[in-house]
């Protein structure tokens, strides 16, 4: 199987293997592309939550983006944890020499057991510079209500929330409504005329680390391959969906999710 695209991944590094950058190269490749990285963190974590994390230097993660892609071109990128504003700074003047017009932004703030991993500046600089810049942004609740500043119950409140990074210079909007215990999940994509809502029943199991990374990486693969940007959301959804209901129960936490969903491995390959 030959890969369909080309995708960069800039975020952080998840030790446990769940989340962040191994998340991403784990989807991308599962789904038929080819994935290459600028890492921008190394946390120690695991499906307990996060022990510590170390910051790349800026100068570094240009140094991995601009030497990657002067050699392989990528067609999409993916943009995970920033861990502060002058990174944020940083891969928006690179992202301007690279010239790859497919940008999906996972605007990633805290751990899935509640540890903050980027500081109030840092999201400022998100919030009033990068989010004009990419082509799709994929906060779940908590943290579109970082950004937007307004509290989210409901579906209007999510519809309000859209409307308000449409104004701020989000371009399309994906809002996450898996955190509650609704029996429905509604995710919210919006592109300043169209709101469409994703419905899927919630899959009940504590094994969901690493789901905004994924579909960020999902998305941004269908995407590069040509399909439509609503339809890219619809597919990334369901792949996740799938993902999750292997319900794999690794660690004594927040488990992973099955990235392999997606692969049927050919009989002589098989252990």
């Amino acid at each position: 199987m030959k890969p369909k695209s080309k995708i960069l991944i800039i975020a952080g590094s998840d030790s446990s293997g769940g989340a962040g950058i191994q998340a991403d190269i784990k989807t991308i490749t599962a789904l038929g592309s080819y994935a290459m990285t600028a890492i921008t963190a190394v946390t120690s974590q695991n499906t307990t939550g996060v022990k510590s994390i170390t910051s790349i230097s800026p100068k570094e993660i240009r140094n991995q983006i601009l030497f990657t892609c002067k050699d392989i071109k990528p067609d999409a990128v993916k943009i995970g944890m920033l861990k502060s504003s002058k990174v944020i700074l940083t891969v928006l003047n690179i992202l301007k020499k690279i010239k790859t017009k497919k940008i999906i932004l996972d605007p990633v703030m805290i751990a899935k057991g509640g540890y903050k991993l980027i500081n109030d500046k840092a999201i400022k600089t998100l919030r009033d510079k990068m989010i004009q810049k990419v082509h799709l942004i994929t906060p779940n609740i908590p943290e579109a209500e970082v950004l937007t500043r307004k509290k989210i119950k409901s579906l209007n409140d999510m519809i309000v929330a859209a409307k308000i990074l449409h104004k701020k210079g989000a371009k399309n909007i994906l809002i996450k409504g898996g955190h509650g215990n609704k029996k429905i999940i509604k995710d919210l994509y919006y592109n300043g005329s169209k709101i469409i809502i994703f419905e899927n029943k919630k899959i009940k199991t504590k094994n969901t680390h690493g789901t905004g990374c994924t579909l960020s990486s999902a998305i941004t693969t269908f995407f590069a391959c040509g399909k439509t940007l609503n339809k890219s959301c619809e597919l990334g959804i369901k792949y996740v969906n799938q993902s999750i209901k292997s319900n794999l129960s690794y660690g004594k936490g927040h488990g992973p999710i099955n990235h392999l969903s997606s692969i049927t491995v050919d009989r002589k390959f098989k252990l």
